[in-house]
């Protein structure tokens, strides 16, 4: 799997919600400002509340255009075998049994889940618990994730 298709898959992801979340927000905002939603009376809310969901559907506009803007500008960094996982890896695990998971370190975004060549990757960041553990690993090494309040070891298959 080239991570130069991940990098363009995450874009392509982020650039869809973006549009999807700029429309429900014009659409909130065009709600709060529409004659029938002014209120009538002091418990006519309707208004106000389109407005808080204006609001903060435009703050996570906002967070995915940053985001958008820093994965445009990525530099995806080679990982030869014996380099240990930074910042835009693409990390293959393996649970003892058998349960195959493949994530990619992203700077922003953790938890967007693409799909490429029939295979789930989950961004990750360092700042998320796996992240954190994945960080200075290498190949062969092996870290541990908490899932549903039990703790599942994986062994790290590939770093690309």
């Amino acid at each position: 799997m080239k991570k130069t298709r991940i990098l363009h898959r995450i874009i392509e992801s982020l650039t869809a919600d973006l549009a999807i979340i700029f429309n429900a927000a014009k659409t909130a905002h065009e709600a709060s400002i529409h004659e029938e939603n002014i209120a009538d009376n002091e418990y006519g809310t309707l208004s106000l509340e389109a407005s808080y969901i204006a609001q903060g559907q435009a703050n996570r506009a906002q967070e995915i255009k940053m985001a958008l803007d820093t994965y445009r500008n990525l530099k995806l960094k080679n990982f030869p075998a014996d380099s240990a996982i930074r910042l835009t890896a693409m990390v293959n695990l393996e649970s003892d049994n058998g349960h195959k998971k493949t994530v990619f370190l992203g700077p922003l975004s953790g938890g967007l889940k693409i799909r490429e060549n029939g295979v789930e990757i989950v961004v990750i960041t360092p700042d998320s618990p796996l992240g954190r553990a994945l960080i200075g690993k290498f190949a062969g090494d092996r870290v541990e994730m908490r899932r549903n309040n039990e703790i599942v070891e994986f062994e790290i298959t590939e770093i690309c």
